[in-house]
């Protein structure tokens, strides 16, 4: 107990002086001093004589500054894996969330689950392999999916969503494939954790993530953790009425919001004006250019995509809604309609402390907080080494 309690106060806080330290963990200086040494000598924590950090206690006397303490970031890593409905993302990441192989490949997700399944074990081998990370090494797999996932039973809700997926396990499909531990979670849900742990929303403790990709989904983080409703399908905006004239939607209802908003969505109601083929690429590509009609239509996008989360602002209050995926590539285009829904549609005192901003992470936002699920855990894990 500690040697975790050290192992996750470095985690939180990087770079802390002894004394600092045995604060954080409510430890003595003795039960550090002994324990930082075993740690070192391992090759999980190292010394950075003379570095500098804001807080750091004074140790060894008068002008000297304190000799400061971190994990080894590379004595561990975690490997995210990111499943959309056209492509499989993998992220080999290091203690510190920094990801040294990212890759990407195409793939039928939606109706070839096998053969998505044996691409993304052959990924992870490759990735491991690139960096020479042996199996010891490895703190687990965190895998992102676009399917609400059933949390008390593990099973996926795949009705129109995933169509080939029927029966499926897929942690279990993976764990079998890589005989390593695989923790598994939902696209938008992993989008939250990855923009709060490393991205737009870190310091956020109540924040809203909006994923608008192949399909729109929400990931709810509260009072710092994530919020996945009793069955694990919380925060499926892309399914609530928005138009009840609209078009049926995959989930075999009407007029849901992803029937006319999703990036696919707007493309397609673009298309049929054209009169030609167009993908959500060329969507973006035409809303940089200034094409009033994409224009157009993305604001709209935007106004329906807020009126959905101006309910969200008003029932859970969060201090910041990120917007993420590939329609958020729009920018203002798309978060100004957002905005000014959430205004307009939300109680007075939710929508002044509610910010909205476009991700900072783009498209690693689900793959890095796949990782995230691994490496949040980690601490736990590291201590573990010790008894095994």
């Amino acid at each position: 107990m500690n040697r975790l309690r050290i192992i996750e106060a470095l985690y939180r806080r990087p770079l802390l002086s002894r004394a600092d330290l045995a604060q954080h963990a409510r430890l003595s200086r003795a039960t550090v001093s002994t324990l930082v040494e075993e740690l070192v000598r391992v090759g999980l924590v190292e010394e950075h004589p003379g570095a500098a950090a804001s807080g750091a206690s004074a140790e060894g006397g008068v002008g000297r500054p304190p000799v400061l303490l971190s994990l080894v970031s590379r004595s561990a890593f975690a490997v995210g894996l990111d499943f959309g409905h056209q492509h499989i993302r993998v992220a080999l990441c290091d203690l510190a969330g920094e990801p040294i192989v990212d890759e990407y490949s195409p793939a039928d997700v939606d109706h070839a689950p096998v053969e998505s399944l044996d691409l993304a074990r052959e990924l992870v081998r490759e990735a491991l392999r690139s960096c020479g990370v042996a199996a010891y090494q490895l703190l687990g797999v965190g895998m992102g999916l676009a399917v609400p996932i059933n949390k008390a039973t593990g099973d996926l809700e795949a009705d129109g969503i995933l169509p080939g997926w029927h029966g499926i396990r897929p942690a279990a499909e993976m764990e079998a494939r890589l005989g390593i531990p695989v923790a598994l979670d939902n696209d938008a849900n992993v989008g939250a954790l990855g923009e709060k742990a490393f991205g737009a929303a870190r310091g956020v403790d109540d924040l809203v993530y909006i994923r608008l990709s192949a399909g729109i989904g929400a990931g709810l983080i509260l009072h710092g953790r994530p919020y996945p409703g009793v069955a694990g399908v919380a925060g499926e905006i892309g399914h609530v009425l928005s138009d009840p004239s609209g078009p049926i939607c995959r989930c075999g209802n009407r007029g849901c919001l992803e029937a006319v908003a999703s990036p696919v969505a707007v493309a397609g109601l673009l298309e049929r004006s054209l009169g030609q083929p167009l993908t959500v690429q060329r969507l973006l590509e035409l809303v940089a250019d200034g094409h009033r009609g994409a224009r157009r239509a993305v604001a709209e996008a935007g106004d329906a995509v807020g009126r959905a989360v101006s309910m969200l602002v008003n029932v859970l209050n969060p201090e910041l809604v990120v917007v993420g995926g590939d329609l958020a590539q729009a920018g203002d285009i798309l978060l100004e309609p957002i905005r000014a829904a959430i205004e307009r549609h939300s109680v007075a005192p939710a929508a002044g402390a509610v910010r909205v901003t476009e991700g900072r992470l783009g498209a690693r936002a689900e793959v890095l907080g796949a990782a995230a699920l691994v490496l949040a855990a980690s601490p736990r894990a590291l201590a573990a080494r010790f008894d095994a």
